[in-house]
């Protein structure tokens, strides 16, 4: 597939090792990127270059040309996967990647396989009629969130360069065009597996488990029945990740099964958004009419999204149908436990927990019905926390975040009272829990405040900035003080938008 590409080819930037590609055709459709007019490299993030083992002076002087889609690397084989998926409930049996095209894998510094993937290079033969392209918001978005998750500790994909095209792009209005370089462990997902299996191609579903097993889980091919240990180990995976971005606020926006990756990354940072006042039922995204995405929803779609990864292995797990429905079930019906188990276990982290008492869950929850009450910001009442329990003198700045300074005495008693019984030392404490309560989040309003520069006037600093805060979120930073922040009333960000 790779004779029509070889055509104004740079060198070997990229150490491509591809395997995707060795998969039936029926898995994808060989497609290269559309050229545009101009490109101009926004942003290339040289330390990611480097972990992937990339020729950094290759992608600085050729960076523009490639991560745009007009010089196809040496050794790239582009192409296009195809996936189904469920979005909001109703099942699409053919999405596949519409307006982006994995140029090819390479093995980094430590020997583990990524995909790098262009995401708005023009249309394939999965784009449904679209334009396959992205315009300069939703691609500064993906880049800045992306990065904030993989400073956070969170399992994400990453950003590797944005590029400006020179062309617009045509939504609700005239935008400029850009295209954005992805790093992921794997871009299958749950919606790989369903698009097989809506077509009852047992042997594709058994090819695409088989490669998946190969690369991120190969140990369980020793296993005695290893497609169910498959479902199992996706299953943990996305009980963690999921309570992660519960412990630091982050709501999905929408957690279709195309955009979930089996790998355990976060992927598609489209209507997404941290959360600033606590509330559960908190959505941002404009198309999520009826909340089925909301913060507190998150845990219980991905059991529902797993459910539907179930159904596609069913007659890899068990030949027999009603024990392979008992076994599936029995991994769905575990998944609440891991996902509780995994939340328990970062909120006692959160509130300075060692240990593990039985009334620990009553305690974090009393917090989160307090914060609820009093309208008190999410990250910033964690973090206020942290301070307290190193310093008794920080009670008051912890109670500002309340409407009713006073309210928070009780639980602070409850929660003191808890500490006495706890191994730690304060210091050792207020330690801790600053490596887990972050300062710094990708606020909503400073977000759109980068985009909006950037797309009305071309000025890229505040997203500089903003990169520069957030790849330290755990640190004080006092010269970015203000960026701790919640929005004032006027600056709230209601809404946000998919990329498309």
């Amino acid at each position: 597939m790779t004779s029509a590409l070889q055509k104004n080819r740079p060198g070997a930037a990229f150490p491509f090792d591809n395997s995707y590609v060795g998969l039936p055709p029926r898995f994808f459709a060989a497609q290269a990127p559309t050229a545009v007019a101009e490109p101009w490299l926004i942003k290339l993030n040289e330390a990611l270059a480097a972990e992937l083992g990339l020729d950094v002076e290759a992608l600085r002087r050729d960076g523009a040309a490639i991560f745009s889609g007009n010089l196809v690397p040496e050794g790239a084989e582009p192409l296009a996967m195809a996936y189904a998926g469920h979005q909001f409930g109703g099942f699409s049996p053919q999405l596949g990647d519409g307006r982006a095209i994995l140029l090819g894998e390479v093995v980094d510094r430590s020997g583990k396989r990524y995909d790098i993937q262009l995401k708005g290079a023009g249309p394939t033969p999965f784009s449904r009629r679209g334009d396959g392209r992205a315009a300069v918001g939703p691609v500064l978005r993906e880049y800045i969130i992306s990065e904030a998750m993989f400073a956070l500790g969170i399992p994400a994909t990453r950003a590797l360069a944005a590029v400006t095209t020179g062309e617009p792009v045509y939504r609700e209005e005239v935008l400029p065009g850009a295209v954005f370089t992805r790093v992921a462990a794997s871009h299958i997902r749950v919606g790989t597996f369903q698009y097989f299996a809506a077509r009852g191609d047992t042997d594709g579903v058994r090819a695409l488990a088989d490669y998946v097993i190969d690369r991120h889980y190969p140990a369980l091919k020793e296993a005695e029945n290893p497609y169910l240990a498959l479902f199992e180990a996706v299953s943990d995976r996305q009980a963690a990740l999921i309570a992660r971005w519960l412990h630091v606020g982050f709501i999905h926006g929408v957690m279709n099964t195309d955009n979930m990756t089996v790998s355990g990354e976060t992927i598609d940072f489209g209507p997404c958004a941290f959360m600033d006042a606590y509330d559960p039922a908190t959505v941002f995204s404009s198309i999520d009419q009826h909340g089925r995405y909301a913060y507190a929803n998150q845990p219980a779609i991905g059991q529902w999204n797993l459910a539907r990864l179930g159904e596609t292995l069913l007659q890899l797990i068990d030949a027999e149908p009603d024990g392979a429905v008992d076994k599936a079930n029995a991994v769905i019906k575990s998944y609440g436990e891991r996902f509780q188990a995994h939340w328990l276990a970062g909120m006692r982290e959160k509130i300075g927990l060692a240990g593990e008492e039985d009334g620990d869950l009553d305690l974090v929850q009393a917090l989160l019905t307090l914060m609820q009450a009093q309208g008190a910001d999410f990250t910033l009442t964690f973090r206020r926390l942290s301070d307290l329990a190193g310093d008794d003198a920080a009670e008051p700045e912890f109670a500002v975040g309340f409407r009713e300074p006073d309210a928070g005495g009780a639980w602070l008693a409850q929660w003191r009272e808890r500490l006495s019984r706890d191994p730690q030392t304060a210091s050792e404490r207020a330690v801790a829990m600053r490596r887990v309560n972050p300062a710094f989040i990708p606020r909503n309003h400073r977000v759109e405040q980068a985009i909006e520069a950037a797309v009305e006037n071309g000025d890229f600093s505040l997203f500089e900035a903003l990169l520069t805060v957030l790849s330290k979120p755990y640190d004080d930073q006092p010269g970015f003080a203000a960026y701790r922040e919640p929005p004032k009333p006027n600056e709230r960000v209601l809404a946000t938008f998919c990329g498309t």
